[in-house]
C-alpha cells in the first residue's frame, strides 16, 4: 500500500511533483502519483481525498499553482498531514500559489515547502512517517550525516584550492 499519495493539479507540475517521488523512491516509501483538479473535476478529487486513508495513505503531497486550491481542500478531506508545494507560475512567480496554500484557516492546516520544493516535501513526507518507523528514522540520520559531510568536503576543497579556481571549476 502506497504510504504517500502525490497528487497535482496539472502535468505541467510533474517535473516538481518527480523530485519528491524521486527522494521517496530513494528512502524506499511507497507512494502513488496523480494528476486531479480540484476546480475541473471535484467529484472525482472529493473520492480520491476521502479514500487515502482507506488505501493506507499516512502523508499526501500536493502541488498547486495559482489559486492552489488542492492542498488545503486535501487538508479539509483527510485527517493526516498534508504537505503543499506552490508552483512557480508566469504571472506572479509561485507568490500567489503560496499564500494561497499557507494562507489556511485554523483548523486546516497544510505543511509548505518553498516555490517547487518538490525535493524538501519528500523529505518532510519521509520525516512525518519516520516518526513511527525506526528504520526510516536510521535512513534519514545517514542522509543527514551525508549532507553534512558534502558540506565539509567543499570547504576543505576551498581551503585547498582557493576560491577563484574552485569557481572555475563550479563553471564547467
Amino acid at each position: 500500500m502506497a504510504k504517500v499519495s502525490i497528487v497535482m493539479g496539472s502535468d505541467s507540475d510533474m517535473p516538481v511533483m518527480a523530485q519528491a517521488a524521486d527522494v521517496l523512491k530513494k528512502f524506499g516509501v511507497e507512494f502513488e502519483m496523480t494528476v486531479i483538479s480540484a476546480h475541473r473535476e471535484p467529484d472525482i478529487f472529493f473520492d480520491y481525498a476521502k479514500t487515502a486513508e482507506a488505501r493506507g495513505v499516512k502523508v499526501i503531497i500536493a502541488g498547486a499553482g495559482k489559486a492552489a486550491h488542492l492542498p488545503g481542500m486535501c487538508a479539509a478531506l483527510f485527517s493526516m498531514p498534508v504537505i503543499g508545494i506552490p508552483m512557480k507560475t508566469s504571472d506572479l512567480g509561485g507568490v500567489d500559489s503560496l499564500y494561497s496554500i499557507v494562507q489556511m484557516p485554523s483548523g486546516v492546516p497544510v505543511a509548505t515547502v518553498a516555490i517547487n520544493g518538490g525535493t524538501n516535501a519528500g523529505i518532510l513526507a519521509v520525516k512525518i512517517l519516520a516518526v513511527g518507523e525506526e528504520v526510516l528514522l536510521g535512513k534519514l540520520k545517514e542522509f543527514s550525516e551525508n549532507l553534512k559531510n558534502e558540506v565539509v568536503q567543499k570547504a576543505e576543497k576551498l581551503d585547498q584550492i582557493g576560491y577563484e579556481e574552485y569557481l572555475s571549476q563550479m563553471k564547467k
